[in-house]
């Protein structure tokens, strides 16, 4: 018998929409009824036809699983049950608008949870979700719009998806199918063309969503060429590469190969090799300019190690499927290239389908500094010198010298030979040639001659000079190429120091310096790893998770942490460096950790402020009102006195207004302690925002019959026929205390509370021409225990204000306060506008 662990996961595919209205549940329905026509077994348990009369004759045919109802502030509402999928188990199930808030009370809190349970339980889902809704692009899209979107679903949800389908029209093809009444209603059908639906917001956002699934396409085909280890070129995308040795042709490179990129619209990337010798170093500053460049032509630059710098240039273009090459000319000069053609050439023949582009510049043909050989090459060059250069002495004076030179001579001329040979290097090349030289002397031009035999001690030396002149110097031109290749080996390190470094000090996070140094190195992965927390942070494909599968591993802080990397094996010069780019990466997590404390420290700190403070504000506030009522039940008690009827009215007046106080101090308390809890959870839907002023008028006192029946002459109210997206109940706290600041505070003084609509905005305004505000800043009006302005400053907790601005801000809103022309204190308030609101598919009720 199978269990859920053992059941394959179902299969997700979303249609993708740029906006409301594009036509994404359609789609969902045809596919549908596509995959009926095929056998298949779907219902449908979420369709939204948001009364769309073609989208709900489309729906007919399918089978529709009852939703589960939920009450919730007394409003019953029907979402999505999960139970009901699961037992009646189809092959497909259709959910409409994956980023929809599921009613508290609801088995998980997003849809997108449900479907996710559905998948795991090996259920196909089809889904729809608009680009707005996707959280990583919720900034920008307020941007754009002008719209704050609520209602999200976390970006990496939508890239798990096995299928994503973009469903797009042109924004002139949307607006005429709003203007038609087929999106929205014939009465809503011009509001929401002449906001949210403007074509400039259309246009952006369309190519916000065609950019964003273009990522995503490049992602997957990457992936797909790492699985099937594909090498070469797919001109799939346009993608530049420039390679920068940091020199001064790299800025002249750099905008040309930004030019070029421009051209053909290519995503832009500059490359700098660093050799795995050293030996080719660059100063900082040098670096610091191409940098600062490539940022501001909107490139990333990359740096990666390779001791063959052509074979590692053409392998990050492969990698990241470069379709063109930028180098810059050779700045070597014509006769050097006749023996060395140079890294251009020898990229140019190994190429393969990238384009290279060769940029003249400045420096190009230039003398520079010679590089030195490597050590490999250099001694190999010492090897055959050893045994060439005697011999071709030994030709030379056998075949023409001999005749005009005597002993002294021609043992000068092997002394020069094997100080020749000893100026390659290595001391056993140089004794070889020590040796070789003295046999050559003593067998072809000592006597007796084509002999070993030494007739004269004298001639003994010479042999003997040449070896201990060759030893002595091999050893110095040793010690001088391996202090040389330290030094190169030590700059570097701290050109690759420099670079990690830099990253951590621009604010790169764990994850993005990982990937760097998997990038330097080209390493398949990379893994950050806690002896008992287990894998902190990991980046590329399979990465290690023990450091016994890892390719290379490096202990930090005597083994509490392991730097794992999965892919070439790194050799021992490069431990220092992944040591010190591991205790930055481990430096960030504590860094983060010591955040988190600070925060939790901070919070203490300010919750226990604010506590001394309540306690010191509190005793007045309650002491007053209590004393009120004290005093007129006591004098109401009291049989010594007669009370007329107008003096008991007064003194039941002033408990009832005493009662007043301390039901709005209560309220406002418990307000300010849930916002500071975090537990407002308001349920935003469209509202008239006439009828909330009357109930909050009502709420304070402000009616034929409340307490506040004198206050009806102060107040004037021009609201209108305007619909705001809120909390019925949390806007008439805020328009509550609002008032209830300008009727207590504002000196007897007309208050008018007024509305207009902007921009897909509600502002509303609370006026009164009280004392005003004093030299201070406006914004601290709405800090706990602040009493400023129109508030006395002799009393009062001055929570209101911040009530006004936490409620505020949970529904999407903002406050401010500026003092009123001709003195007095006006609070602004703004909200959404329903109409500026239509982004949602179709304005509906949302609960966070």
């Amino acid at each position: 018998m199978s269990t859920t662990h053992d059941r394959t996961p179902g299969e997700l595919r979303i249609y993708l929409g740029a906006a409301p209205g594009v036509g994404k549940t359609y789609a969902m329905l045809g596919e549908a009824h596509r995959r009926l026509g095929r056998g298949q077994d779907v219902v449908a348990a979420i369709v939204e036809t948001h009364g769309r009369s073609q989208t709900a004759e489309l729906l007919e045919g399918i089978e529709q699983l009852p939703r589960i109802a939920i009450t919730y502030r007394g409003t019953v509402q029907y979402e999505l049950d999960v139970d009901a999928v699961l037992r009646r188990r189809p092959e497909l199930v259709l959910v409409d608008e994956l980023a929809h808030t599921n009613t508290p009370g609801s088995r998980n809190q997003k849809r997108y949870q449900d479907v996710q349970e559905l998948i795991a339980a090996g259920i196909n889902v089809v889904s729809t979700v608009n680009i707005q809704h996707l959280e990583g692009l919720n900034d920008v899209v307020e941007q754009i719009t002008g719209v704050l979107q609520r209602e999200t679903v976390p970006d990496a949800v939508v890239r798990a998806a096995d299928q994503i389908e973009l469903v797009d029209i042109t924004p002139e093809a949307l607006q005429r199918r709003i203007s038609l009444g087929n999106v929205y209603a014939a009465d809503k059908a011009d509001a929401a063309l002449a906001h949210y639906f403007r074509r400039g917001n259309l246009t952006a956002l369309r190519e916000l969503a065609l950019l964003w699934l273009a990522d995503q396409v490049d992602a997957a085909l990457a992936k797909y060429r790492a699985d099937h280890r594909i090498t070469a070129t797919w001109e799939a995308r346009e993608r530049v590469v420039v390679a920068v040795t940091g020199g001064r042709e790299s800025e002249t490179l750099v905008r040309r190969a930004g030019r070029i990129a421009a051209k053909s619209s290519a995503e832009l990337l500059v490359v700098h090799v660093v050799r795995g010798d050293g030996l080719t170093g660059v100063a900082a500053p040098q670096m610091a300019a191409v940098r600062e460049l490539t940022a501001h032509l909107g490139a990333e630059l990359h740096t990666v190690v390779g001791d063959d710098v052509p074979i590692a240039l053409l392998d990050f273009a492969r990698t990241v499927n470069a379709t063109q090459l930028v180098l810059g000319t050779s700045r070597r000069s014509r006769w050097a290239r006749m023996f060395d053609e140079g890294i251009g050439a020898e990229v140019v023949q190994r190429s393969g389908t990238i384009d290279v582009h060769m940029v003249t510049h400045e420096a190009a043909g230039r003398r520079r500094r010679r590089r030195r050989p490597r050590p490999r090459t250099r001694r190999t060059a010492a090897w055959v010198a050893a045994f060439v250069v005697p011999s071709a002495i030994s030709a030379l004076l056998a075949s023409w010298l001999d005749r005009y030179l005597d002993l002294v001579s021609e043992s000068a001329l092997y002394f020069v030979a094997v100080l020749a040979v000893a100026l390659f290097g290595g001391v056993l090349p140089a004794i070889a040639a020590a040796l070789l030289a003295g046999l050559l002397l003593n067998v072809l031009f000592t006597d007796p001659r084509y002999s070993i035999t030494i007739q004269e001690p004298n001639n003994f030396l010479p042999a003997v000079l040449l070896l201990v002149v060759a030893v002595a110097v091999a050893v110095l031109v040793d010690t001088a190429a391996r202090r040389a290749e330290q030094a190169g080996q030590a700059s570097r390190e701290a050109e690759l120091l420099t670079l990690f470094a830099g990253s951590v000090l621009r604010g790169t996070d764990l994850t993005a310096l990982l990937d760097r140094l998997r990038q330097t190195y080209g390493q398949r992965a990379v893994t950050l790893r806690h002896h008992t927390d287990g894998v902190i942070a990991a980046v590329g494909d399979d990465p290690p998770e023990r450091a016994d599968t890892a390719d290379t591993a490096v202990e930090v802080r005597d083994g509490d942490y392991w730097l794992l990397l999965g892919g070439p094996t790194l050799r021992a010069r490069d431990r220092r460096v992944l040591e010190a780019v591991a205790n930055q990466a481990v430096g960030l997590v504590l860094r983060q950790q010591l955040a988190e404390e600070a925060n939790q420290a901070a919070a203490l700190a300010e919750a226990d402020r604010l506590r001394r403070d309540l306690l010191s504000a509190v005793s007045h506030d309650l002491r007053t009102p209590l004393a009120g009522v004290k005093a007129a039940i006591s004098s109401l008690r009291s049989d010594d006195v007669e009370f007329s009827p107008e003096d008991r009215a007064e003194l039941l007046a002033t408990v009832e207004e005493s009662a007043d106080q301390l039901t709005s101090l209560v309220g406002n308390l418990l307000d300010s302690s849930r916002l500071a809890a975090g537990v407002v959870r308001p349920r935003l839907r469209p509202v008239y925002l006439d009828e909330v002023v009357h109930r909050a008028l009502v709420s304070v006192g402000v009616s034929p019959r409340g307490a506040r029946r004198g206050a009806l002459d102060r107040v004037t109210v021009q609201v209108g026929p305007i619909a705001v997206q809120a909390d019925p109940d949390l806007l008439e706290r805020v328009l509550a205390n609002l008032v209830d600041n300008a009727l207590r505070y504002g000196a007897e003084s007309p208050v008018k509370v007024d509305a207009a609509t902007a921009d897909g905005r509600v502002v509303v305004r609370v006026v009164d021409h009280g004392p005003g505000l004093p030299g201070t800043d406006p914004e601290r009006v709405f800090d706990q225990f602040q009493q400023l302005g129109d508030r006395d400053n002799t009393s009062g907790l001055g929570l209101g204000l911040s009530v006004v601005r936490g409620f505020a801000v949970a529904m999407g809103g903002s406050v401010s306060a500026e003092p009123t022309p001709g003195g007095g204190l006006t609070v602004t308030v703004e909200l959404a506008d329903t109409t500026g609101n239509v982004g949602e598919d179709p304005l509906p009720t949302e609960v966070l």
